[in-house]
């Protein structure tokens, strides 16, 4: 006898069929039986009978076993065939149906680490580094102001400083006992040595690196947060710095950006005795230029100049030295007694105009850079010899295409396309570098440093008992108070300087990031635009929000024809200059007679101005 039982599928589910097939051998006559059998049945008992079957000639013969309702486990199917009653058996497994009640969730498309994340990360220790808050620490620690254990820091730096000045050791002063001193500078010298720990502030946090909060209680850098932005919990600042040694050549011997190394190689074809750095009186690369340049953007200086920063310690200047900016100068009454510290900083800093930068010296260096113009009339037309006039176009195309980005990023059943990004990064990266000369290398540093101590001013106490701003409101930082309560009684732009702040902030971190990013090199891929894009998301949200919010344009709105494509382009100032127009339009909400009583009642008092007046001051000597 050859009649054989197959089982097409060994291992089934509840609720499948099993097909059984019967197979007859050459000769095989008769017929045959086929049960089904639960191998733990204890009776032995068939669970299925197909009954007697006779054998076909023509071939074999299938039998369909439904599991439906049937226990898990092992089951035999059996032929009993032929008058002895031989069996032939074949075991198939029955498994239990698993209800699964799953939630599918997408996520956004995955991105891999790139080499230039660890300069963003720079960027951000470095900006945060030399923020007025820090740069306010720094002052009361170099003084002495608040923190008694500084006093002997205070005492050597004015001591490295009269050494500097005088050329002799403070002991050896004529006429000048060493031991308990207490030094007392009268005149211009006040502001001098402001001024000169403003330029050690800058000078002692320039330079490519990552440093951790160090002597400040002002926190700089956060670990947990660079992990979230670059997707890695686990990072750490050791990663962190051998990453950035890798983006920075630090297999050549020198940590120099590769944007940089590019230019000295290529472009100024130095060989490699000139790759040294130098001091200014001999030829090769400036000292420090190359292998610690200063992240500073100049975009940073704009932005509180639009702001109207400048323009109110101008104000407060001009009424120091007795000269009314207006008829009715609302800052009559803003006197400011010898006995203050900081009426003798206030007497250095007019003392010391010549030697400033004018606010048409920063406009001319504003269209260099950016293409960006100030209005005003302390602004008259400029006659600029090279304007980055494409500047604004590609810069707010770059803004644009990063919003598209995100909305397309979001939806996570697509892949955001990230190469219009790389595109974008590529045309400001080229702009930027085109301004980048004469005085890119100076100007920014003066600048930043003139309006750190114009902050420092006029976050004094005795500024605050005059110009105290609105107590309720949140500034960031204390000096933006005077600021808001200046433009309140010149009526200019009624929108806070906290706007401003951020623009200038987080518009310094992107240009950095794109200006000393290798955005030309040819091999870069769209991978290093994704993530450039979603490093920077939370400064590029702020900047289009801060936009939004200063001049009314929202450049993240699909542009749907030609008119508001021109408006994306206009220059800031003139926008500015249409919404202080259209303030100015605002009907007044006075009670009648309210004017001639508040004339009658306080006529001591200086009258507010008209709000029809220009942003920027009238055009003063030095100015």
């Amino acid at each position: 006898m050859a009649i054989k039982i197959k089982v097409a599928r060994a291992n089934v589910t509840e609720g499948e069929k099993v097909h059984i097939q019967v197979v007859p051998g050459p000769g095989d006559t008769g017929s045959y039986q086929v049960h089904v059998h639960r191998d733990d049945r204890s009776d032995g008992e068939p669970i299925e009978d197909f009954g007697t079957n006779k054998v076909r000639e023509t071939g074999p013969q299938t039998f369909e076993f439904d599991t439906s309702g049937r226990v898990a486990g092992t089951y035999t199917a059996q032929v009993i065939y032929g008058d002895n009653g031989t069996n032939v058996e074949a075991p198939f497994r029955v498994w239990a149906r698993q209800e699964v009640d799953a939630d599918v969730t997408l996520h956004r498309a995955a991105s891999f680490p790139t080499k230039d994340q660890a300069l963003w990360v720079a960027i951000r220790n470095r900006t945060n580094a030399i923020g007025f808050t820090r740069y306010q620490r720094f002052i009361d620690y170099v003084f002495g102001c608040d923190l008694k254990e500084q006093a002997s820091l205070s005492e050597r730096f004015l001591e490295a400083t009269l050494t500097n000045k005088v050329g002799l050791p403070l002991e050896k002063l004529p006429g000048m006992p060493y031991e308990g001193i207490q030094l007392t500078l009268h005149g211009p010298y006040a502001y001098s040595v402001l001024k000169f720990a403003t330029q050690v502030f800058l000078t002692l946090e320039s330079g490519v690196v990552i440093r951790e909060n160090e002597w400040s209680r002002v926190k700089i850098f956060d670990l947990n947060s660079e992990g979230l932005r670059i997707n890695e919990p686990s990072l750490t600042l050791g990663d962190l710095a051998n990453r950035l040694s890798q983006y920075l050549g630090g297999s050549r011997g020198s940590e120099v950006l590769p944007y940089l190394h590019r230019i000295v190689r290529s472009v100024l074809a130095l060989n490699a005795a000139e790759e040294q750095e130098v001091l200014p009186y001999c030829y090769g690369v400036l000292q420090h230029r190359f292998t610690q340049p200063s992240l500073i953007e100049l975009i940073w200086s704009y932005w509180h100049e639009e702001g109207m920063l400048a323009q109110t310690m101008n104000t407060i200047a001009m009424r120091f030295q007795n000269q009314r900016s207006a008829p009715n100068d609302p800052l009559a009454e803003l006197e400011i007694d010898p006995l203050r510290p900081l009426n003798n900083i206030i007497w250095g800093y007019v003392q010391d105009e010549h030697n400033r930068l004018t606010v048409r010296r920063r406009a001319f260096e504003y269209d260099h850079h950016y293409g960006l113009k100030l209005l005003g009339r302390a602004v008259p037309e400029l006659h600029t010899a090279d304007s980055r006039s494409k500047f604004l176009e590609a810069f707010h195309n770059l803004l644009y295409r990063t919003a598209v980005f995100y909305r397309e990023d979001a939806d996570t059943t697509v892949i955001a396309d990230a190469f219009p990004l790389l595109n974008a990064l590529k045309d400001v990266h080229l702009l930027l570098a085109e301004g980048a000369h004469n005085q890119y290398g100076d100007l920014p540093w003066t600048a930043r440093a003139e309006m750190l101590t114009q902050q420092w001013m006029l976050a004094r106490p005795e500024m605050r008992e005059f110009l105290r701003g609105r107590h309720m409101v949140p500034y960031q930082e204390p000096w933006m108070g005077a600021v808001d309560a200046m433009k309140k009684l010149q009526g200019w732009t009624d929108t806070t300087i906290t706007h401003f702040n951020q623009l200038a902030v987080d518009g310094e971190r992107l240009l950095l990031s794109i200006r000393f990013g290798d955005w030309s090199e040819l091999n870069n891929t769209e991978e290093q635009a994704r993530n450039w894009a979603r490093y920077w998301k939370p400064e590029l949200q702020r900047y289009l929000y801060g936009y939004l919010a200063a001049t009314g344009v929202d450049l993240m709105a699909d542009v749907t024809d030609n008119r508001e494509a021109a408006t994306r382009y206009l220059q800031p100032s003139m926008l500015l200059q249409r919404r202080l127009s259209a303030q100015a339009r605002q009907p007044a909400l006075a009670a009648p007679g309210f004017s001639a009583a508040l004339a009658v009642k306080a006529s001591g008092y200086a009258a507010l101005p008209g709000v029809g007046q220009q942003r920027a001051l009238k055009h003063e000597t030095g100015e």
